[in-house]
């Protein structure tokens, strides 16, 4: 039975909503880092490097789904708590056409510029050439992976949710399998995980498409429209921290790869991307859960009931401090097992990311809350608080642990390691001040 966005939601009917989300956002993370695994094993640590120094580029342009997903769902749910389902058609086809055209604009430049960015990025030799493999191949999917992300927050408000996890789960099996037969068996190397990646995201972005261009019982569907100005502003307000994220961990991701060179070389950089690749699995579960409890929160705010904001406000803060706690545990205890799946061959590497790894665990417990009030706000249609978490969490703390702490232990590496534990503490203390700030405004406490 669908479970409606105007339903009272208690805890077990609260899970089964933003379970697929959850399970669609971790299942994006795992296919992203089939490649890392697959590439590091079977081709070698100079084409991993190279698809760790390429990450922070294709972060930023998939985040423009990410930012039109997560701004439009919360004008698109206001605005059928309103009552105007026709208009938040026109809304939801507008914002998934403008992507698509922005995705087209993306591909003609990256294979452009691509060789310039990757030397930017400190690439040089064989990682240049390994860096503009793989680029020039992902980046040609790029318009499909931009699509894949917005029409992940859309499926909720549609009130198919399920339906958003099937889609992502052929896409996840799709890479999986691609991945072990082009890099494993065939084997392509470095261009084989490319396609592997890029086909599974062509499918991830066209199947979502067919579905809400067909006549559809869910509460979206693609039909013509117009340009709405304000709606495409307010959307880019809205969503402006889920980019400013984005953009904000692939500038910190650059500049920990250039301390973690100075400290650890090569392995340095191969350890971070090890720590990296969990961390986005593990972190997709918070961002799932916001992106599903949102609309939730749009809705409810746009038809003015207040008492069950408060209810999935309240709620969602116990489980995401709960989860935090387990969360952090699991990661400390299994850091070397996990570390092991992509290093295992190197025991120096293994050391390096073993240690890192255990130290990286403590962030998760602050990390949760930090994701979840940025899209609380986002949800709220107020994307200034919400980027103001983002940008402080992502990138001004971040930046400042990562240059200074270093200097304050006699470990360089260890102090690498513990800058993202002080950003994300940090970052905590503001989320808290910021939500009990605006509670009389929303009333959500």
């Amino acid at each position: 039975m669908r479970i409606q966005l105007s339903e009272h939601f208690g805890y077990g009917k609260l899970i089964r909503f933003v379970f697929p989300s959850i399970a669609m956002m971790v299942f994006t993370s795992i296919y992203g880092v089939v490649d890392g695994l697959f590439v590091s094993n079977f081709v070698g640590k100079v084409s991993f490097a190279a698809i760790n120094l390429m990450m922070p580029l294709f972060m930023i342009l998939g985040a423009v789904g990410f930012m039109v997903g997560a701004g439009g769902t919360a004008i698109v749910g206001k605005t059928i708590g309103q009552g105007k389902r026709e208009k938040a058609n026109e809304y939801f086809s507008m914002l998934i056409y403008i992507t698509a055209i922005i995705g087209v604009f993306t591909v003609i430049a990256g294979q452009v510029f691509l060789p310039s960015v990757a030397r930017l990025f400190g690439a040089e030799g064989e990682m240049l050439e390994a860096c503009v493999l793989y680029g020039r191949i992902v980046i040609s999917a790029m318009p499909f992976f931009m699509l894949q992300n917005v029409f992940q927050s859309f499926f909720v408000t549609a009130e198919k949710p399920k339906l958003g996890l099937y889609v992502i789960v052929i896409a996840g099996v799709m890479n999986m399998v691609l991945d072990a037969l082009l890099v494993a068996v065939i084997p392509l190397g470095l261009a084989g995980a490319a396609i592997a990646t890029s086909i599974s995201q062509f499918f991830g972005g066209v199947i979502p498409i067919i579905y809400f261009l067909r006549k559809n019982d869910s509460l979206l569907r693609l039909t013509k429209t117009r340009f709405y100005g304000n709606v495409l502003l307010k959307t880019v307000t809205n969503g402006s921290s889920e980019l400013m994220s984005n953009i904000s961990a692939s500038i910190v991701t650059i500049l920990f790869n250039y301390q973690l060179m100075r400290f650890a070389g090569d392995n340095g950089v191969a350890a971070y991307g090890v720590v990296m690749y969990v961390s986005f699995i593990l972190a997709a579960i918070f961002i799932g859960y916001s992106i599903g409890s949102a609309p939730i929160v749009s809705f409810n705010f746009g038809a003015e009931n207040k008492a069950e904001m408060k209810n999935v406000f309240t709620k969602s803060s116990v489980m995401i401090l709960l989860s935090s706690l387990i969360m952090t545990a699991l990661s400390f205890i299994l850091a070397k097992p996990l570390s092991a799946v992509f290093v295992g061959y190197d025991e120096a590497l293994l050391s390096i990311t073993v240690r890192g790894f255990k130290i990286f665990s403590f962030s998760f417990l602050f990390c949760g809350m930090n994701i979840f009030g940025s899209a609380f706000f986002t949800a709220l249609n107020n994307g200034v608080v919400s980027a103001v978490i983002s940008f402080l969490r992502t990138f001004v703390f971040q930046c400042a642990g990562v240059l200074i702490l270093p200097m304050l232990f006699k470990s360089g590496l260890d102090g690498v390691w513990v800058s993202i534990i002080v950003a994300e503490g940090l970052a905590f203390i503001l989320t808290l001040a910021l939500l009990v700030k605006n509670k009389k405004k929303y009333g959500y406490m």
